[in-house]
């Protein structure tokens, strides 16, 4: 195990996961179906976005899980386990309560003024869902991790090296994923949030995470070698889904894609994107509260500009630039200033 480096390309895919959720979200509200579970939805359509949000979905909530597990084999290279768990409560679980209890709720509170629905205030974990999971697999798995880190020359320990620094481990990784939505048999492979099938997903996808890093440079040699296969793999997979089934194929080929299309995204940041940088560096302590408090912003954003008539690919880019540029700003002059906000929207200085 070494995982002491500093790992650039993994801040990297922690920011732009974000990213892509905050545009994601903002293509929801211009979706048929974006009412239903609980955004306000435009009364125009871009439908067209859905090819590529639907390529997205199988594999960028999984991604925020590997690496959310990558950071936990970072993080106990440094602290016991009483360290972690405290650590992670203050980043995780202080931001979670307090999400679900003042941030969620407002955006609740906007839709039902939005549809004139009766006004009423409720606990709700919302988006938040994904920092609840997290915590509950910190606290599961803590024993699994400590154990590799204290024995990490034995056997069991060499073979999981061996076995990851092989090219063909992404069959191994994904098995588990197949045999998880065979024996769950979710509606809809893409729900992720608030659904059992979300939780074991994010469950394996957590404890894979942490492994990668613990086998070291192996692995991430390998997959770089090879991260052309990946992406002809990925493309491929896709393009079945696409073509032959409406994206509506069985549900054992959507998280083989999804591993493919991570490996692929593994490889080729492990490539191009291990590099220290002002932006990366402004963006890492930025990007978590962001995601807390996007939400709040994207709907104010939509109650805004959909009443307007104007082009709806121009509201699209309002209503994705509202609900960043506003979080934004709550980061720069409230939770970057403030200590308190600091630590209840999951801001720590390094």
């Amino acid at each position: 195990m070494n995982a002491t480096e500093r790992r650039y390309d993994i801040d990297w895919l922690r920011v732009v996961a974000i990213g892509l959720l905050l545009i994601y979200h903002a293509a929801i509200v211009f979706q048929p179906w974006g009412v239903f579970i609980g955004f306000i939805q435009s009364n125009e359509s871009m439908e067209w976005l859905w090819i590529p949000m639907s390529m997205l979905n199988v594999w960028r909530i999984p991604l925020l899980f590997f690496v959310s597990g990558m950071g936990v084999c970072f993080a106990i290279g440094k602290r016991n386990w009483k360290q972690l768990i405290g650590e992670r409560s203050r980043r995780i679980l202080l931001p979670f309560l307090f999400g679900i209890i003042a941030i969620v709720p407002l955006h609740e509170l906007m839709w039902q003024d939005y549809y004139s629905q009766e006004i009423s205030y409720s606990v709700s974990r919302g988006h938040l869902w994904f920092l609840g999971n997290i915590f509950a697999y910190v606290v599961l798995l803590f024993p699994v991790f400590y154990y590799l880190k204290k024995n990490a020359q034995n056997k069991v320990a060499h073979v999981i090296e061996r076995v990851m620094a092989n090219p063909f481990s992404i069959i191994l990784v994904a098995l588990p994923f197949v045999g998880e939505v065979v024996l769950v048999n979710p509606e809809a492979y893409e729900v992720y949030a608030l659904s059992w099938h979300g939780f074991y997903l994010g469950f394996l996808a957590f404890l894979f995470g942490f492994i990668m890093v613990f086998v070291g440079q192996q692995f991430w040699l390998s997959i770089k070698r090879w991260r052309w296969i990946y992406f002809a793999l990925a493309l491929l997979l896709f393009s079945i889904r696409l073509l032959l089934f409406e994206l509506q194929p069985p549900s054992y080929l959507l998280p083989l894609e999804s591993i493919a299309w991570i490996y692929t995204v593994f490889a080729f940041s492990f490539k191009y994107l291990n590099q220290p940088s002002a932006i990366l560096t402004y963006l890492s302590k930025a990007a978590y509260p962001i995601y807390i408090m996007h939400m709040f912003f994207l709907y104010l954003g939509a109650t805004m500009v959909l009443p307007f008539s104007f082009a709806v690919e121009l509201k699209f880019l309002i209503v994705t630039l509202t609900s960043f540029i506003g979080a934004l700003l709550v980061f720069e002059l409230l939770i970057k200033r403030f200590s308190i906000f600091g630590a209840l929207l999951g801001f720590v200085k390094r």
